[in-house]
């Protein structure tokens, strides 16, 4: 049986990942932690809708970790990323990492705390957008500078980064595959700014609404264009994916992995 801490308990994510952990087979939920003043004491299965289940909310991981946990599923914000990774660092409890927007320099702490306990950090846990990236690294490939390649992403209103971490990416993605640098990515455009530079990668962002999270990647050659799109209509899938993740993780090597390593897509 794996032993999980769930942080954020009672957020978006929090809840739909202690109601995927309660219907996984193989895992416990043992731990679940939320901001300090948010009915400390409270289930975690009443936060999450779920009723009763024995396992009150913690306002600090640690407590949460005791006695027994194997690993944490943290979908919190990026600046609670690194305390929470290192935490797990030192009770050597593995840690999956589902927040957004975190820096690059945040990343690399966390990648440097890696080698002592195993961490998933990927962009997005949905199965079908870690297809997605195969797909978009086959085309870009297979089209090369033929194509001008464009990045689009909308999410709801609430959201706070810009660009999503998934449309990031994404674009990465493009910038591995069709040999460009990190210099070529542009992420607004307005005015008179001239003709489309023949190396620029586009990435946009809208928001508005509920809407869960839409991407897109268009391939605009002369006379024909290839868009390859995933669309998520419940934060389900996420939650489902983490928990996937969760199963993996405990008992590999430590270092840095993310879904497509998970999911067996690494090439």
């Amino acid at each position: 049986m794996i032993d999980v801490v769930v942080t954020g308990a009672a957020g978006r994510m929090g809840s739909q990942i202690i109601r995927a952990v309660r219907a996984s087979e193989g895992l416990r939920l043992t731990g679940a932690t939320e901001q300090p003043g948010f009915a400390p004491g409270a289930d975690a299965g009443v936060v999450a809708g779920i009723g009763p289940i024995g396992v009150a909310l913690q306002s600090e991981l640690t407590p949460a970790l005791s006695p027994s946990a194997d690993v944490v599923i943290d979908f919190t914000v990026a600046s609670a990323a690194v305390c929470h990774t290192e935490l797990c660092a030192e009770r050597g409890v593995a840690i999956v990492l589902g927040a957004t927007g975190i820096p690059e320099e945040t990343k690399e702490q966390i990648r440097r705390l890696s080698a002592k306990i195993p961490v998933v950090l990927s962009p997005n846990y949905a199965v079908g957008v870690n297809v997605m990236f195969g797909l978009v690294r086959q085309a870009a490939a297979l089209l090369g500078d033929a194509f001008d390649a464009e990045v689009l992403e909308m999410h709801h209103k609430l959201k706070k980064d810009s660009p999503s971490g998934t449309a990031e990416g994404l674009a990465e993605v493009l910038v591995e595959a069709l040999g460009r640098k990190r210099s070529d990515l542009c992420y607004a455009r307005h005015g008179i700014i001239g003709e489309r530079p023949p190396k620029q990668i586009g990435v946009q962002a809208l928001r508005g609404g509920d809407v869960v999270g839409d991407h897109t990647v268009f391939f605009a050659g002369e006379g024909e264009r290839l868009e390859i799109t995933h669309r998520a209509t419940s934060r389900a899938q996420f939650a489902n994916g983490a928990v996937r993740a969760a199963q993996w993780i405990v008992g590999k090597k430590p270092g840095m992995y993310d879904m497509q390593d998970v999911l067996g897509l690494r090439r």
